[in-house]
């Protein structure tokens, strides 16, 4: 890949822990500091129908919206999938596979277009995007920072501790972590949130990059209200 492309890969520790939403918190924090910020989602499988007749899926929608330089659909996602289901699964459903140049290649153009690229994974870290080939390869060959998102919710310590092992096993620069409340009324809360700081320093050096609570409405100007912003400035070097 082109040593051209800046930004960063958003991952987490499970499916549903708020890749989105934190994904599009970040372009918006970026594009409230000038930035050409674009989202990217490499593979996406769950499609809705709009009120129009035409299919979307939400994950590419809201990183479309919050973005700061105007794309189509068609280039922020370019492997939709029908079938909400693991990535690989979706494609054989539809008698397709998901092309690994065609998803670097797509993350070369929106370079092309943008200052900055946020580019957020499918499910969690290991996911298999074909036979042969997982979405820690394609981390590897976009060659940027990952930022992980902890879905906080029992369970939580050991998914994102593991999780990061995985990262830096693979090769891969661990940025930073980004709570998100996904439950609420997780007992012990803060004793969670203490532990996960102390470890993340204590074994990688690794900072939080903030703690979205469990919000009504996550819209990207709400959870980047909860980002801390000298550790996103030291990942994206905004001014």
């Amino acid at each position: 890949m082109d040593s051209a492309l800046r930004g960063c890969f958003v991952t987490g520790t499970d499916t549903g822990v708020g890749k989105s939403h934190v994904s599009a918190g970040l372009l918006h924090w970026l594009g409230q500091r000038g930035q050409r910020a674009v989202g990217y989602k490499p593979v996406a499988s769950g499609l809705d129908m709009a009120a129009d007749g035409q299919l979307y899926n939400e994950d590419v929608e809201r990183l479309r919206s919050a973005g700061s330089v105007p794309l189509p659909a068609t280039l922020i996602g370019p492997f939709q999938f029908k079938e909400a289901c693991a990535p690989h699964i979706a494609a054989e459903l539809e008698g397709r596979s998901i092309n690994r140049a065609a998803l670097l290649r797509g993350a070369q153009k929106l370079s092309w277009r943008a200052d900055i690229v946020v580019v957020e994974g499918a499910g969690g870290l290991v996911i298999p995007l074909g036979a042969d080939w997982d979405s820690t390869q394609l981390m590897s060959a976009l060659g940027l920072p990952v930022v992980l998102v902890v879905g906080m919710r029992l369970g939580c310590l050991n998914h994102a501790l593991l999780t990061a092992e995985a990262v830096l096993a693979r090769g891969l620069l661990l940025a930073g972590w980004v709570g998100n409340v996904i439950d609420p009324g997780m007992p012990h809360l803060q004793r969670n949130l203490e532990t996960l700081h102390h470890e993340f320093v204590r074994r990688h050096q690794t900072p939080c990059m903030g703690m979205v609570p469990h919000l009504a409405d996550p819209n990207a100007a709400a959870v980047a209200s909860y980002f801390d912003s000298n550790s996103l400035q030291s990942l994206f070097g905004s001014e």
